[in-house]
């Protein structure tokens, strides 16, 4: 292992500006820094999910090898130019994605991010991806970022929306469904 850390502060970043991993600065509320800080806020929440005690170990294994991924997609993120994530780690997903929704009813109705504790945490989980998607989009239109990175997150994203309805149904507490009709209509 290269580099590591003997010193956590070095208040080089009291400025307002961060160190890349290419070694140049930018600010710490620059599109870049979002993005990639965002990427790590998901990885966080995953490792928050994986708390939970009770998860399958086949979903624990799977989120644990998308916190790796997440953290090489940080790497990508955070240093210009480099690659980490590939075509295959996005077909990965999509595979696991195909696997724990056929075990799935169709879905009829909006679901709440509800359905026990390990749901949704996964829930929190798809939202904070969604979050790093759309800001990872925002980076790519002022600067270059490989699609596999957006299509990453966007499937990443999907497979948890999935992960937390096999988990609502794992612990017994069910899916909680949109009630449109709550309403009554005003007189």
């Amino acid at each position: 292992m290269g580099h590591r850390l003997s010193r956590i502060y070095t208040r080089t970043g009291d400025d307002g500006s961060t160190g890349l991993g290419d070694g140049s600065r930018t600010g710490k509320d620059s599109l870049r820094v979002n993005a990639y800080g965002t990427v790590d806020e998901a990885n966080s929440a995953l490792g928050v999910l994986l708390a939970v005690p009770g998860i399958a170990a086949d979903i624990r294994d799977l989120l644990t090898m998308v916190q790796h991924q997440l953290f090489d997609l940080g790497g990508e993120l955070c240093i210009p130019g480099h690659a980490a994530i590939t075509a295959q780690d996005v077909d990965a997903l999509e595979r696991s994605l195909d696997q724990y929704n056929e075990t799935l009813p169709p879905l009829k109705d909006f679901i709440l991010p509800a359905g026990g504790e390990a749901s949704a945490r996964c829930h929190l989980a798809r939202t904070i991806v969604r979050r790093a998607e759309r800001e990872t989009v925002a980076l790519g239109r002022q600067e270059p970022v490989r699609a596999e990175a957006v299509h990453y997150l966007n499937r990443l994203s999907d497979l948890l929306f999935v992960l937390a309805r096999v988990l609502a149904r794992a612990d017994g507490a069910g899916e909680v469904l949109w009630n449109h009709q709550r309403r009554t209509p005003a007189p």
